[in-house]
């Protein structure tokens, strides 16, 4: 109650000064006074973001039986038709390859992808579906690489992740050795390596080497904690991205993209024009 009363007290002090300010002003109107009560006392804008700006997803578990995404050929067309009636069109969905886990390759994953085109073809469910890979950065990684067996999308994006415990140590060369091989890096989700939210320097220096960002909508509308959250915030409020991708897995994901449409940090990034997904 004592909390309630202080808080009152500084919001009527608030609009006592902004009164007393703008009324000696000559620029005083009463629209000024509206605007001043809506900041003090409005509601937040719950506008629903459009994720129909992107156009294309570049970052989802949509094919089945692959990893810890989709399980079954239904799960697939369901996850597909909640993404395309929030906007999405397009999806380039990116099975785990990890060589502990999930041992994926073009073997594994074109006729999964080759199932599922022909089911929304069958349902008559207009959406183009692709697929790529997201790496994970382990001993095995080198080796696909240098094979050149690499599922990339768009402009030779290769999307890769690292462990959420902490970074390689051969970071920096792995990422000259894509590049030599002449593809783009892009770093999934790193607002979710906690061990780097107060070391923006080590961000700095992977963008300094050309390593692109993609965040996750799921980060931004707070679905793995406040701590992912933030750093996702921190990098928007930089504007170190260059896609955003929903990350996403299963039922529980759509429902918190509803729950955290209307999320302000998720508006700024769809406003902020730097996306590169509706350029593929």
């Amino acid at each position: 109650m004592v909390r309630r009363r202080l808080s009152n007290q500084r919001s009527y002090s608030c609009l006592l000064v902004g009164l007393f300010t703008i009324q000696n002003s000559s620029f005083f109107t009463f629209a000024h006074m509206i605007e001043l009560f809506k900041k003090i006392f409005g509601k937040p804008d719950l506008t629903p973001a459009d994720l129909g700006q992107l156009v294309v997803d570049v970052h989802s578990h949509l094919l089945p039986g692959l990893d810890d995404g989709a399980e079954t050929l239904e799960d697939s067309i369901s996850l597909i038709q909640d993404l395309n009636a929030l906007g999405y069109n397009r999806f380039i969905t990116t099975p785990h390859i990890m060589g502990d886990f999930y041992k994926n390759s073009r073997e594994t994953i074109l006729p999964k992808l080759d199932l599922v085109r022909e089911e929304l073809v069958k349902r008559e469910i207009k959406v183009q579906l692709d697929a790529a890979a997201e790496y994970y950065l382990d001993f095995e990684f080198n080796e696909k690489l240098q094979s050149g067996n690499i599922l990339s999308f768009g402009k030779n994006y290769l999307l890769f992740e690292l462990s959420f415990i902490n970074p390689p140590d051969n970071l920096e060369n792995v990422v000259f050795e894509m590049q030599t091989k002449g593809y783009v890096p892009v770093l999934a989700h790193p607002e979710r390596y906690l061990y780097w939210i107060d070391k923006m320097d080590k961000l700095e220096a992977l963008r300094e080497r050309g390593v692109l960002f993609q965040i996750n909508l799921l980060s931004i509308v707070g679905h793995y904690g406040p701590p992912c959250k933030k750093f996702a915030e921190k990098l928007i409020d930089k504007n170190w991205f260059e896609f955003l991708g929903s990350d996403l897995h299963n039922k529980k994901h759509i429902q918190s993209l509803h729950k955290g449409i209307a999320d302000p940090y998720l508006k700024k990034a769809l406003q902020a024009g730097l996306s590169k997904n509706n350029q593929l």
